[in-house]
């Protein structure tokens, strides 16, 4: 009978068809597994799974100090002052521990109570992964008074250990050049790293985190004593806080250091960061489930308790979004076995953090408030003024939502609405006036493309409340029209169009206007950026007619060179300031047709910075404001022509 089978699945699917991929061949086959994709931001990690490896020697109380080095034509050197990765034969694998960790998954000193009590992963992939992805990789370890050093080539090793003499202290130094192969452009957003080595020295007190640009000269370098106080103030540094100094609390739990920061401001948006074992967990989990469920219990006992003794009748409860407003916090947990869902680590998933991180708020965060009494009466007044303007927004919600037998799913009169019903296969051009709107609604494909045109400038949310904000018209109508909801309520199966795209003049206003909504975007409806719908369209700056023919233009560069090349021909240049100079075709072909059209996706990749930004430049301190623009009026280009 098998052999029947076998000879009937000739020309079919065999074993044969089954294909065992070995060593680090899976990983340069599928990056995005291990690294979430071969973007800028899957390149930059590369750099930080080095740098949490000597990170994890600092937690462990071996390193000092760790430098990371941009040393030009993509090239990067990552050095510690740790204990060295170990030389010695490895008895499972047969060759070095160093080449084990470098060219073997799951191979490390972090799996259980070992040589790391806290690390940064539980997968033990990091330094493998970077070896993969890398066209060549270059250690040196400085180990017992030798220097040893290997090198690899796309994961494999071109020779074995060598012993290249003596040396004095301790440490790994990682040399290694991303595959352009894999990622394409190699160009590193110093910016970028430089916050995320902020962050690792905050998180670890003591730390000297230091990097540098060769290329630029650029250079950086942070230590603090005060931990994630500091970074929790360092957040804060351009916002009206309601207490001097963050509520700083710490304790052991059952093997788990937990630790957690929180300072309150004038504002009505909330920002926490959460950490596990160093790690940036952007999407949360169980740690910050505990902070919030204690943070929300803490503030409701301490209001009843109160009311009790001033014989208070009519005790009111807050919610979990009203003791939310106006909250900075950085959660940072250390445990010996992190479980993160994906490589990229964004979420914490142990289950036992969440009681362990709420025991802890709830002692420490309790003993606080009755021991600062002055200090928690303005958290408690903040709180209840935030509960009164949600009471409020959600009235002035019941407006932009109502759902009455003759208004069910009222749509704003202006919008122009577009053929298709369904979602992906529709957009919503945001435009900037009348005229402009008039020249979208002619040059657009009605079949898909849906134009809202918002009269003058939007609210700015950042100085407003709730409902105020809702209350505003040009907002109720853009809120309407994408349905989707907002904050907490924002269900984005209910998103009436996949791209929202955000059409603004190439001058002062409409950079104004698209700062403002994407204030709005941010503060208010963050998934929708998150999920990659927001976009912004490009239009050109210039039209270069050369005879019979015509050239967009989309930057002064182009412009320059397109001039250059045409120096011989008698040429018309035209500069748009405004999307209603152009004629309804020119605004469909060049702007709003699919096919020859430029859009930017926009993007979160740091959130904290990005809520920093928005705060300086939208929030209602001035001096932030005038500090950033002297700092960047030198850098500022054709500010309107």
């Amino acid at each position: 009978m098998v052999e029947e089978l076998a000879a009937q699945s000739q020309n079919g699917y065999t074993s044969e068809d089954i294909q065992v991929l070995k060593g680090l061949e899976a990983v340069r086959r599928r990056p995005g597994m291990y690294i979430g994709g071969t973007d800028q931001r899957g390149l930059h990690l590369l750099i930080l799974e080095i740098a949490y490896n000597s990170v994890d020697e600092a937690i462990a109380g071996w390193a000092e100090h760790v430098d990371v080095t941009l040393l030009g034509d993509g090239v990067v050197r990552v050095v510690d002052d740790g204990r060295g990765i170990p030389v010695d034969i490895h008895p499972d694998s047969g060759v070095s521990g160093l080449e084990t960790v470098l060219t073997m998954l799951h191979a490390g000193a972090k799996f259980g109570a070992g040589s790391y009590r806290a690390s940064s992963g539980l997968h033990g992939v990091g330094a493998s992964v970077v070896n993969a992805l890398s066209k060549w990789l270059r250690v040196e370890v400085r180990r017992d008074g030798q220097l040893y050093s290997q090198e690899y080539d796309h994961g494999v090793p071109r020779s074995g250990l060598r012993i290249e003499g003596e040396s004095e202290g301790s440490g790994t130094t990682v040399t290694f050049l991303p595959d352009e192969q894999v990622f394409g452009s190699l160009t590193y957003d110093f910016d970028y790293l430089a916050q995320r080595c902020r962050e690792l020295a905050y998180l670890v007190p003591k730390l000297e985190v230091n990097l540098h640009d060769a290329t630029s000269g650029r250079e950086v370098t942070f230590y603090f004593e005060g931990g994630i106080a500091s970074l929790a103030r360092y957040l804060n540094k351009n916002k009206e806080v309601l207490h001097p100094r963050p509520v700083y609390m710490c304790k052991e739990v059952d093997g788990t250091v937990v630790e957690v920061a929180l300072q309150y401001n004038e504002g009505y948006s909330e920002l926490v960061l959460t950490f596990a074992n160093c790690v940036n967990t952007a999407d949360g989990g169980s740690h910050l489930t505990g902070f919030r469920s204690a943070l929300t219990r803490v503030l409701n006992d301490y209001v009843h308790k109160a009311s009790k003794n001033n014989h208070k009748n009519g005790e009111t409860s807050l919610a979990g979004e009203d003791v939310r407003g106006g909250l900075t916090a950085v959660i940072s947990v250390k445990l010996n076995e992190p479980q993160f869902e994906g490589q990229v680590k964004a979420k914490l998933g142990n289950p036992e953090v969440r009681g362990q991180v709420e025991s802890v708020v709830a002692e420490q965060l309790s003993d606080y408030l009755e021991h600062h009494p002055n200090e928690a009466k303005r958290i408690i007044e903040k709180c209840f003024v935030a509960a009164k303007a949600r009471e409020a927004a959600r009235r002035a919600r019941e407006l932009v939502f109502r759902k009455g037998p003759l208004e069910s799913g009222t749509l704003p009169g202006k919008l122009a609405e577009c053929a298709d019903k369904d979602p992906s296969r529709c957009e919503v051009f945001l435009v900037e006036g009348d005229s402009a709107g008039g020249s979208a609604k002619q040059g657009r494909d009605r079949n898909f493309q849906a134009i809202l045109p918002l009269k003058g400038k939007i609210l700015n949310v950042e100085k407003a409340s709730a409902d105020k904000m809702l209350s505003h018209d040009e907002i109720r109508a853009l809120i309407t029209t994408l349905g989707s909801g907002i904050g907490d309520q924002m269900d984005m199966s209910r998103l009436r169009y996949h791209r929202v795209i955000i059409m603004t003049d190439a001058d002062v206003d409409g950079s104004h206007i698209r700062t403002l909504l994407l204030t709005f975007f941010f503060r208010n409806m963050v998934d929708l950026i998150e999920k990659g719908h927001l976009y912004i369209a490009q239009p050109p700056l210039y039209r270069v007619k050369a005879g019979k023919k015509e050239h967009w233009v989309y930057n002064e560069k182009d412009k320059e060179a397109l001039l250059d090349k045409l120096e011989n021909k008698k040429v018309d240049v035209q500069r748009y300031k405004g999307l209603g100079e152009m004629s309804p075709e020119q605004l469909w072909e060049t702007t709003m047709n699919p096919e020859t059209r430029i859009m930017l996706q926009v993007e979160i990749e740091d959130a904290a910075r990005a809520d920093e930004v928005f705060s300086t430049l939208m929030g209602e301190e001035v001096p932030p404001r005038r500090a950033f623009i002297q700092a960047h009026a030198r850098d500022v280009r054709n500010l309107d022509v």
